[in-house]
């Protein structure tokens, strides 16, 4: 008999020829779109479906909204604020002495002079600060100071 098309094996089974492929890593164009198109499509669909979902909680916990949004209105802005809100005293206490520097109310006397120093250089009313704080920084300094013995 003669094998057109085949080979025998050891064993006088019939292999049949293949094309040759070379196994590389390398994916076709047509093959990466489509797996790239199928990853796009999942994620679109989630972002969807987590919109959906958020949509179906916001108007099935209505009213949990409306008094989260009450409760955000009634809180005040100078929570979250870092400036202190506030006039001075009448008389300067060490306490708004240590704010108007910005150190604490138990600092040596260099850094008392050197806080002093540093705002007074950005408040100095030759500069176009004002008189009126340059004073209460002053009186601020001389309060620490004189509290301060070291």
């Amino acid at each position: 008999m003669a094998n057109t098309g085949g080979v025998t094996v050891d064993g006088g089974d019939m292999m049949r020829y293949s094309e040759y492929t070379p196994k590389t890593n390398m994916r076709s164009d047509a093959e990466i779109d489509r797996r790239l198109g199928g990853t796009l499509i999942a994620v679109g669909l989630g972002v969807a479906a987590a919109g959906f979902a958020g949509r179906y909680a916001f108007q099935l916990w209505k009213p949990l909204g409306q008094v989260f949004s009450q409760t955000v209105r009634k809180m005040p802005t100078s929570a979250f604020s870092s400036y202190y809100k506030g006039g001075f005293e009448q008389k300067m206490s060490k306490r708004e002495a240590s704010l108007v520097l910005g150190i604490s109310p138990v600092s040596t006397k260099a850094k008392v002079r050197e806080a002093h120093r540093r705002i007074m250089v950005l408040n100095h009313p030759d500069k176009g600060g004002s008189p009126y704080l340059a004073a209460k920084i002053n009186e601020a300094k001389d309060l620490l100071e004189k509290e301060t013995r070291r």
